[in-house]
């Protein structure tokens, strides 16, 4: 229950909007890349970012080895080598993987080999075994083979000192991999951005409990939690937050421990609306609503240069926003690179209409080709969660014909 002193002061924020390309031009300019450091683990590497520049420890490979299994000659020995007139050589040992040639090879003797295993010393080519015959300590090679062939050089892939990932480089796999070959069993990579979600109203109950009157589930801390993870941050919720200046004030104070602020609900311009006064008392309002359907009530504010979105409380309308203006702004905080969207044209099912002077996003389910119309509300997640992607309409746009075709930006 609201009392007359929890109240903000009366100073109401005059709401101009902004266009979408506004919104995004504002959100990017106030993007600052996180500078926390952390070292991790080669099994917590992945789909991080290198802080820190990699530099090869040591040669790799560190030996010469073979690159497949066969016999280590010398290849002045087999250079005329066919198979009418096969090059007899004398079987000094067997070397596998692992092991330790303890014989150099000379003039007229060979070693067997397996791949990955220390060229023995005196020899400079492998046959592969394909094209041999072994008779006891005998074997005969039938193909002639020049100096080099079928070994990998010590230091090949990297040498000791060689720079190998550059600061900034997403650790896909493969880089993982490399930092590991390189000697090391750690990194160095920036944080992932914490990200608080502060879902707020009275009618707002935690998933899997029994509704009360008027209440519903809270879908928008679910949706915003993993879309912040799906993009590089670590989402840190709350309990929902009463429909209560002097609440809504401590859990905003104290979100602002994180590194972006979401507070959902409470965006628009109802009676117990109260985010936007909140934001200017605290910081600087940068936007209070955008010509956009759906996501219209959206608010962006730098409170001691943290950025703190005041988001739609409608869950379609609340999503659509993470998607189109959370995660961009989230990725380049966590230095990861921009997402580059996967489109495909299709041909729409039917007329759609659109409200003029509003740019809008409409979902989508594709068939075959087709883009059948799946939003129904902003109050609707199924409009998303039904949906393969969606288009854009201009907002100088009032409808979209059938049959006209669209380009489709996927999921």
């Amino acid at each position: 229950m609201t009392t007359p002193n929890s109240r903000l002061p009366a100073p109401k924020v005059e709401r101009t909007l902004v266009s979408i390309h506004e919104a995004r031009a504002i959100l990017d300019a106030a993007a600052v890349p996180i500078d926390r450091i952390e070292t991790l683990t080669l099994h917590q590497l992945p789909g991080r970012v290198l802080a820190t520049p990699i530099v090869a420890a040591a040669d790799v490979p560190a030996f010469a080895r073979s690159a497949m299994d066969g016999y280590a000659v010398i290849a002045a020995d087999v250079a005329s080598a066919r198979d009418d007139a096969p090059a007899e050589l004398r079987l000094l040992e067997s070397v596998f993987a692992g092991g330790v040639p303890t014989r150099p090879v000379e003039r007229g003797t060979c070693t067997a080999i397996m791949t990955g295993a220390p060229i023995p010393n005196g020899a400079d080519a492998v046959v592969m075994v394909e094209r041999t015959r072994g008779d006891g300590d005998r074997v005969l090679i039938a193909d002639g083979v020049e100096a080099g062939a079928n070994i990998t050089p010590r230091g090949s892939d990297l040498r000791a000192g060689q720079p190998v990932l550059a600061a900034g480089a997403l650790l896909t796999p493969s880089r993982v991999a490399v930092i590991a070959a390189a000697g090391l069993d750690r990194a160095s990579v920036y944080a992932r951005p914490r990200v608080a979600v502060l879902v707020t109203g009275d009618e707002v109950a935690a998933p899997g409990t029994t509704l009360g009157p008027g209440q519903v589930h809270d879908v928008n801390s679910i949706s915003l939690a993993a879309t912040i993870r799906e993009h590089g941050g670590e989402a840190v919720t709350a309990e929902v937050v009463r429909d209560d200046p002097a609440a809504l004030r401590a859990a905003v104070d104290a979100a602002l421990s994180c590194d972006m602020v979401l507070v959902t609900g409470g965006s628009s311009v109802g009676e117990r609306d109260y985010v936007l006064d909140l934001l200017a008392e605290r910081g600087e309002v940068r936007f209070a609503g955008i010509r956009l359907k759906p996501g219209k009530p959206t608010i962006f504010a730098l409170i001691d240069g943290r950025p703190v979105f005041g988001m739609p409380g409608n869950p379609t309308s609340c999503l659509s926003n993470g998607y189109l203006l959370v995660a961009p702004m989230l990725r380049r905080i966590a230095r990861l690179p921009p997402l580059a969207p996967r489109t495909v044209r299709a041909r729409l099912a039917r007329r759609v209409s659109s409200p003029r002077g509003r740019h809008q996003f409409y979902t989508v389910r594709l068939e075959g080709g087709v883009a059948h119309p799946a939003f129904k509300g902003s109050g609707d997640i199924t409009s998303i969660a039904n949906a393969d992607g969606y288009f854009e309409i201009g907002d100088e746009t009032e409808s979209v014909e059938e049959g006209a075709e669209v380009e489709i930006i996927l999921w």
